[in-house]
């Protein structure tokens, strides 16, 4: 290894009286891929913050390139060579990639754009990367998404990547591309810095690991010294069995049958086309697919939030096509939804956990007050068995980690005992730990004989904890995959081509 790019000393932060940073050693090599790993809540994006310039240091020190800096904002962080790619891009997208790359760096009134052209075709030389300058974003899949968003850095000068889970919503080839382009931009001594949950890619890819755990670092180990089993003991502080058991139950009869579903949005744009399958009772019923391929439209309109243009969704032999949400509260049609955007959809970020279990259980009850204190006894056990990390049931949920707000949203939704409940991305950006909590809670309701629609973005969890497995591309149902037949290769040709659509079973 070459000399250290990033050194940190002794950083610590605090909000409050939570104290996110504690004393923090962290250093990162050039020519290194750098993993950092932690639980939600353990402090990871609060370094990154200040290493990103959106915080400052309560004390301690950053070094770049062994020289002592001063953030006071992001763009001290950019000049100092430090570029990060969020989770969620930044994006502009009704411009061009050239117009995303130039954007706030050229004050010039002239630009030569043959020459802005030939440099950024250098920088995509350079590191591999796939771009095309004039496509517009909106017209971009994820993965060109992502290798703009490092282009952006890159051609700022930047030797230091820091990446925010960003296979998140990759299939498995998209995943081996960026893979291809992290190890190039290491070849040519830079470092990249890469936040993950998915402790296979960590060992895949990575040349060490730091893990911090309640804020604090615990240690720094090479990957040829470590595996999954000993990163995650390390990550919660306990020993963890990380074997996803799927249950084996005797399927009943089908609990939902969706028929030629039609789904299109404001501009009539079809999302959904004759889309059909159907859940039994007991079984955990997976959907694949790149992200935006109509498994948003599909949970929406089997939990009545958005119409429905065509076909038909039967739930226990009722005829639920066009019925609202409101309607199937009302109604004691037992579905519960896990929604993508948990406090956008799924909980109010600014109430507490008793006033959200509140949300869903105010219609049911009669007469004009409304009671708190079953739903005060329902929030402490909730609490309790979903070990979630709170200073109370009256304390605002928008500042807990993500994980227990997943927790709760979790809790409320089973509390309610539905018959099938519907997840869409349910342990997305979540530990290890509290990933595990969910599936086996997902085991739970399946041998209660309730079924699980599960939509899911990594492929190995999918087949390990599904029964059957349908893989949505681009609105169409591309084929449904039997968990025992599946492997990551099948189901990643299935979402980028147009084998056998219509949803029907492949051999």
């Amino acid at each position: 290894m070459s000399s250290e790019l990033i050194s940190v000393k002794n950083i610590t932060k605090v909000f409050g009286k939570v104290v996110a940073n504690n004393n923090i050693d962290f250093s990162v090599n050039a020519g290194e891929i750098h993993a950092l790993l932690g639980e939600n809540g353990a402090g990871k994006s609060t370094l990154m913050n200040m290493l990103s310039g959106v915080y400052t240091p309560d004390s301690g020190s950053i070094f770049i390139h062994e020289k002592e800096v001063h953030f006071s904002s992001p763009k001290d962080s950019i000049k100092a060579g430090i570029g990060m790619v969020f989770q969620h891009f930044k994006l502009v997208e009704s411009m061009t990639a050239r117009q995303n790359i130039l954007l706030g760096q050229n004050n010039k009134i002239f630009i030569n754009e043959k020459n802005i052209s030939y440099k950024i075709n250098e920088v995509c030389e350079k590191f591999s990367l796939d771009v095309n300058q004039d496509k517009y974003v909106y017209d971009m899949s994820v993965g060109e998404r992502q290798n703009l968003e490092i282009l952006k850095i890159l051609y700022r000068g930047a030797d230091i990547l820091i990446l925010d889970e960003p296979t998140s919503v990759f299939t498995p080839q998209e995943t081996k591309k960026l893979f291809n382009i992290m190890n190039k931009i290491k070849e040519k001594g830079c470092a990249v810095i890469f936040i993950t949950h998915k402790l296979d890619e960590v060992m895949e890819v990575s040349d060490r690991i730091t893990i911090l755990r309640k804020g604090e670092a615990i240690c720094t180990v090479d990957k040829k010294a470590t595996n999954p089993k000993n990163l995650t003991e390390l990550m919660v502080g306990k020993e963890m069995d990380l074997f996803i058991d799927r249950v084996e139950c005797k399927p009943g009869k089908a609990v939902l049958k969706v028929s030629n579903l039609n789904v299109s949005n404001k501009d009539n744009i079809r999302l959904l086309k004759d889309v059909s399958f159907e859940i039994k009772e007991g079984e955990v019923f997976g959907v694949a697919g790149i992200a935006g391929c109509g498994q948003k439209e599909l949970c929406e309109a089997i939990t009545g939030i958005c119409s429905v243009e065509s076909g038909e969704i039967v739930f226990q032999g009722e005829n639920i096509t066009g019925k609202s949400s409101r309607e199937m509260i009302q109604n004691n049609i037992a579905i519960g939804f896990i929604p993508e955007d948990r406090l956008g959809m799924g909980l109010v970020g600014s109430m507490n956990i008793v006033d959200n279990l509140l949300l869903k259980d105010y219609k049911r009850q009669k007469g004009f007050l409304l009671s708190r204190k079953q739903l005060i006894d329902k929030a402490k056990q909730l609490v309790k068995n979903l070990e979630v990390k709170t200073p109370g049931i009256f304390y605002p949920i928008r500042y807990l980690s993500g994980g227990n707000i997943q927790k709760i949203l979790l809790g409320r939704e089973l509390s309610l005992n539905p018959k099938l409940i519907v997840m869409a991305y349910p342990v997305r950006g979540l530990d290890v730990n509290t990933c595990y909590t969910i599936y086996n809670l997902i085991n739970e309701e399946k041998k209660k004989g309730n079924s699980v629609l599960f939509v899911g973005e990594d492929l190995d969890v999918l087949i390990k904890l599904c029964d059957r497995i349908m893989v949505l591309n681009s609105g169409d149902a591309a084929g449904i995959v039997e968990s025992k037949d599946a492997t990551k290769e099948k189901l990643g040709m299935l979402m980028v081509s147009n084998v056998n659509k219509g949803g029907g079973e492949l051999p």
